[in-house]
Formats: C-alpha cells, sequence, structure tokens
C-alpha cells in the first residue's frame, strides 16, 4: 500500500511537516520528484529543519527513507544536509537510501541554469539556479548521469563527456565561469555518498510492499507547478501530480491508496508566472509576514494571495485526492475580512476553469467575503474550540470543492496540528 503526500497549489503548502507528523503510521517514506529547489521545514522540540532532498521521515529512526528515481540529486547540497542533520540526532547512514536511477546534477547544470535564466532576460521564469531543468533535460535527453554512475569504473570519463556538452552550451551563451571552483566539492561529495545504501529502488519498494510494509510518497513543489499540468511555461521540470508517483518511484497505479492533498489557506507563488488572486498590496504584505513567506531554501520572498479554489477543484481533479489538508490557517487571524475567489471572469463570461492560456489570459477573480477571526488559533487543539467564523470559511471551501478538510495545521509545529473528526 502506498500512500501520497503532495501540494495542490504552486508548492509551499506545508507538505514537510505534515509528512512529519504522518510518518509514525508508515515504515517508509519516499520522494518521488523534484530535487533541491524543495525545501521541507520540519519543527518540533524546539528546532527547525529544512530538507531539500532527503525524505521527510528521517528523524523517525525506525522509518526507511528512500530518495526515489524520479528525483534529481545535487551530491554537494545531499552532502551538506547530510551531515547537518546528522549533526541534529538523524542517522541516515542506517536509514536512508538512495536510488541506483535516480539522476546527478553537475556542476555545469547549474551554470547552464544561470547562464539559460540570464539570457532570457525579462522573459525568465524564476528559476531558482540548482540546475534542476538543465538535469532533467539531460534525463530527457537521454545523456545524463545517473547515482549508480557514481560506481562505474569509467564514471570520470562519463563525467567528462557531459561536460564537453555543457561547455559548447556555456559558450553559446557567452557565459563566463570558472568550473575549478566548484569541481572540488563535487567529487568530494561523490566519494561521500558512495558509503550510503545505493539501492535498484522499484525492487526495493515491490518487496517492502509483499512484505505489506506501508509507504508514504512524498512530493515536491505543488500540482500548479506540475510539468505538463502547471502554468506553463512557469513550472518545474517534474510530474509533480500524483501520476508522478508510479514514474518517480516504479510502482503501478493499483498501488496507490490515501491521497493527501495539501492547500494553504490562503495562496503563495515563488518567482514568475500567472497568479490571479495576488495581493500586491497591503494585505498581500500583511500575509507575507505573519505566514514568514519567505522561502524555506531560496529565501526569496513568496507573493501572496488570497484562497483560489478554481486551482483548487483543477488539483483535487488531477490528483485524485481522499484526505484534505489545510495548512497556515493560524496566519489568517487578525483580519477583518477573510476573502475566497470562487469564480473567475475572462472575457466577460464566469467559469471554474484553468484556460490554456493561463499565462497570458485576462482573469478578474470573483470573490466571497467571509468575516474574520482574531482568535490565536496556534493553541487550539480541538476542532470545537476552532472560532465559528472560521469553520464558516472552512465548510463554504469544503462544500464548493465537494471534499471535508480532514487536518487543520495551525502552526509550523508537529503538535500544532488539528484533526477533525
Amino acid at each position: 500500500m502506498i500512500d501520497v503526500v503532495l501540494g495542490l497549489q504552486w508548492g509551499d503548502e506545508g507538505k514537510g511537516k505534515i509528512v512529519d507528523v504522518l510518518t509514525p503510521q508508515y515504515d517508509v517514506v519516499a520522494r518521488f520528484q523534484g530535487g533541491p529547489n524543495a525545501g521541507h521545514t520540519l519543527e518540533f522540540n524546539g528546532q527547525k529543519h529544512v530538507l531539500n532532498t532527503i525524505p521527510s521521515g528521517i528523524f523517525h529512526h525506525d522509518c526507511i527513507n528512500i530518495i526515489g528515481n524520479g528525483v534529481v540529486i545535487d551530491p554537494v547540497t545531499l552532502k551538506k544536509e547530510i551531515d547537518k542533520i546528522s549533526s541534529s540526532g538523524a542517522n541516515p547512514k542506517k536509514n536512508l537510501y538512495i536510488s541506483q536511477k535516480a539522476h546527478l546534477i553537475l556542476p555545469t547544470h547549474r551554470l547552464v541554469d544561470a547562464a539559460s535564466e540570464a539570457h532570457k532576460g525579462e522573459h525568465k521564469i524564476g528559476s531558482t539556479l540548482r540546475g534542476i531543468s538543465p538535469t532533467y533535460q539531460d534525463k530527457i535527453g537521454r545523456s545524463g548521469l545517473r547515482i549508480g554512475d557514481i560506481l562505474a569504473p569509467n564514471f570520470k570519463a562519463k563525467y567528462d563527456t557531459a561536460v564537453a556538452n555543457h561547455k559548447m552550451l556555456l559558450d553559446r551563451f557567452n557565459f563566463k565561469y570558472d568550473l575549478s571552483e566548484h569541481e572540488p566539492a563535487f567529487f568530494e561529495a561523490i566519494e561521500f555518498i558512495k558509503q550510503f545504501q545505493i539501492i535498484n529502488s522499484e525492487y526495493f519498494i515491490h518487496d517492502l510492499l509483499s512484505k505489506g510494509k506501508k509507504i508514504l510518497a512524498e512530493g515536491a513543489q505543488g500540482t500548479l507547478l506540475d510539468i505538463d499540468f502547471g502554468s506553463y511555461p512557469f513550472v518545474t521540470s517534474s510530474n509533480t501530480i500524483t501520476g508522478g508517483v508510479c514514474s518517480g518511484l516504479g510502482v503501478s497505479p493499483s498501488k496507490i491508496n490515501k491521497v493527501y492533498g495539501i492547500f494553504k489557506a490562503y495562496c503563495t507563488r515563488v518567482g514568475s508566472g500567472p497568479f490571479p488572486t495576488e495581493q500586491e498590496n497591503e494585505t498581500g504584505e500583511k500575509l507575507r509576514k505573519l505566514g514568514f513567506e519567505f522561502g524555506a531554501t531560496t529565501g526569496r520572498p513568496r507573493r501572496t494571495g488570497w484562497l483560489d479554489l478554481p486551482t483548487l477543484k483543477y488539483a483535487l481533479m488531477l490528483n485524485g485526492v481522499t484526505d484534505l489538508i489545510c495548512t497556515k490557517s493560524d496566519v489568517l487571524s487578525g483580519f477583518d475580512e477573510v476573502l475566497v475567489c470562487d469564480e473567475y471572469e475572462i472575457e466577460g463570461k464566469r467559469t471554474n476553469e484553468i484556460p490554456f492560456n493561463v499565462a497570458d489570459a485576462k482573469i478578474t477573480p470573483q470573490y466571497k467575503t467571509f468575516k474574520g477571526w482574531s482568535e490565536d488559533l496556534s493553541v487550539i487543539k480541538d476542532y470545537e474550540k476552532l472560532p465559528q467564523t472560521f469553520k464558516e470559511y472552512m465548510n463554504y471551501v469544503a462544500e464548493q470543492i465537494g471534499l471535508n478538510v480532514n487536518v487543520i495545521s495551525v502552526g509550523p509545529d508537529r503538535e500544532q496540528t488539528v484533526f477533525v473528526k
């Protein structure tokens, strides 16, 4: 049995915390896509931890954590991450497993990413410049290197061939760089990774399933950043939806059981791209400040806005969500009014559909206004004690999307979680 946790918006929905909360119910947590552009934040025992590549079950010592074949790995970033969590009490040498088929981010991938984004000028998409897109491009172009390659005797020759191809691209962009600044740390990290359990992950996972182990698949980014169904071209380079679990871990659709879909009580987005309910005003700044909306990995300020139900319905449709989780509810405390977009107006017509040309369409959100609440939700642990005005807001959302909210997160700590009966 495989259950799935994924984001229903543009990422940053709080997936790391939710995976950490759910992990005691599972034997395995497996990341199925994305790379070190992810920033999954966990908070417990007064400590905050940010994970980029490692699954969010890593601090549960009896839980197996797998970096799946659909993930792209920067060895330098992974080494830093492992060093950091090891000093915080985790034991990755015991419970971290890495797929042989996960692709490697090379130093030149990062350089190509920076050169490509600079070349786009005002048309840039807001890349995190971590080499994610060039790595996935090499994967699709059948010229990438994988974790299993680092164990091969001819790895350096394969590496040199890949770098030679990247240098031609960098020359075409007329991009200045010094590769010697990056390579020593890369090869040191490669040797470091060889110490860990590198596995034929699809066989490993199927063996766990045959033994009745419960697996939680952890997604990165969010549905609206999916390469096929997101707000193209302002998207990530992988499939962030439930379907990505099958290709990102090597399992059949019949193995998937529950799908936990996570959404914020409002919306945020990092980088460029369409954002119909964005509030570029005092309200947006207040949301950013109260929600501390800055990238866990990049530190970039996030764009903020009201909850968007057309996109939420779209995400539910694509993912087959069975269990709905709302995060950051506590951030909305203190607003006199809370708005929710329940329809779009496009060229004079009302619609709930996301248009094909969402990046260019002139969308006017149609809002419903709710009375706000002043109570501090972060100290509430019982659903019945939540403010009635908040419940009315949540009930309206559930009614409009046709699915009840099962869990409400009221703060970053794993204890700040309200389960709805």
